[in-house]
């Protein structure tokens, strides 16, 4: 690798490293993911500017960034109901997931099911079509983003903008929902 290369890699990393790490860890479960991503992106980064200049440094880090988290998302099939409902706790968030897929159940989980359901369900009617749609197939129909995109023709980075959208209104629509079902 020529001299100016290597110092240009390492001019970028000290001056997106930190704002990158910090991006890449608000969208993943651990600090050792964060790092494996952040890797990714140095070593791609590394790999293309051997081969192209880059012209948006920063843009094309982020996108790099933001590939490799959804590759992540997908390799371990991360539940949307663990995203929606993620608290410091991790033991809450399963009994409530477990508690709402239960199939046998007390009157009291059937009756919180029930509520959850409807909940949902009144949630999901707020939002715009498209974002609906998206979610409904996606965590309902258990279609994968390539499915929804051959069925429809919208392209996979807007399908997944879309359900990126609805997830975060169901999110705050749902949070006083969940606190008085985790403080049940």
């Amino acid at each position: 690798m020529p001299k100016d290369q290597n110092s240009y890699i390492i001019e970028t990393i000290k001056a997106y490293g930190k704002s990158l790490m910090g991006f890449i860890r608000k969208q993943v479960k651990s600090d050792a993911d964060a790092e494996d991503i952040l890797q990714d992106v140095w070593y791609q980064f590394s790999n293309v500017i051997n081969a192209q200049p880059i012209e948006q440094t920063s843009a094309w880090l982020y996108r790099v960034a933001k590939n490799r988290i959804l590759d992540k998302h997908k390799k371990h099939g991360e539940s949307l109901l663990e995203d929606m409902y993620k608290v410091d706790n991790e033991d809450d968030t399963t009994d409530l997931i477990s508690m709402l897929m239960i199939e046998v159940g007390t009157p009291e989980t059937e009756y919180l099911r029930s509520l959850f359901w409807e909940q949902l369900a009144l949630a999901l009617d707020e939002l715009p079509e498209e974002q609906k749609q998206v979610f409904v197939w996606q965590e309902l129909e258990d279609l994968s983003f390539e499915e929804i995109s051959e069925r429809t023709g919208v392209k996979f980075n807007t399908l997944v903008s879309r359900k990126r959208y609805a997830v975060l209104h169901l999110r705050k629509r749902l949070k006083q929902l969940y606190q008085e079902i985790i403080e049940y």
